[in-house]
């Protein structure tokens, strides 16, 4: 069996935090430096994605303890959402990944994302049936190779079984470190995806015994 992991953030969806901040500030009735300051510089974020909070009502609660804002899970996905963009390019790929073999995201995000991806990614989370491996369910962030190793046993697959797309150089150099494939998705000067780089890698994989 073949796994094609995609990350979510910057290589299925593009994602500017400069979006999600003001709505969270404007839903929250708080301040964007006070969130920034508080909640992000504090490394709160950073704890929920490593599973600090199990469930959503417990992020949404340390939220409001940490910054004053209490927010509810849809406005939580409100916020997030208004950050998020389709890349038309790049979910056509997984669609064609899964016919090839298993699709799963592996995601650095906290527990309300998982709990979100009905509402947040509605263009792939039937295709991904489940699949949704974040960092919060497996306790470590990429590119650590705890999460690797964690996300391959899921599935009960060989490092050189499995392949990672995902924009941050850091997170395929670890994928490679663990002995599995890993392709470097950018985004280019322009604005535009290599989205057909994207698409020849995952035929490549596939075809790479035949």
């Amino acid at each position: 069996m073949d796994v094609y992991f995609f990350d979510c953030d910057k290589t299925l969806y593009d994602y500017d935090f400069h979006k999600r901040l003001p709505k969270l500030a404007q839903l929250g009735g708080v301040s964007q430096y006070r969130l920034a300051s508080s909640w992000w510089a504090g490394g709160f974020e950073r704890a929920a994605e490593i599973g600090e909070y199990a469930t959503s009502e417990e992020y949404l609660d340390a939220f409001h303890e940490v910054t004053g804002a209490r927010l509810t899970l849809e406005q939580w996905q409100e916020a997030r959402k208004a950050a998020m963009t389709p890349i038309p390019g790049a979910i056509e790929a997984l669609h064609e990944a899964a016919g090839l073999g298993t699709v799963s995201l592996l995601s650095n995000n906290p527990i309300p994302f998982k709990d979100s991806l009905p509402v947040l990614t509605p263009e792939i989370v039937d295709v991904l049936g489940g699949n949704d491996l974040v960092s919060a369910v497996l306790g470590a962030r990429k590119p650590e190779r705890r999460i690797y190793t964690r996300a391959l046993g899921r599935f009960g697959v060989k490092p050189e079984n499995a392949i990672l797309f995902d924009d941050s150089v850091a997170n395929v150099e670890g994928a490679r470190e663990c002995g599995m494939q890993a392709y470097h998705f950018v985004k280019r000067e322009d604005g535009s995806f290599d989205t057909d780089g994207m698409r020849e890698a995952i035929h490549a994989f596939a075809s790479r015994n035949r």
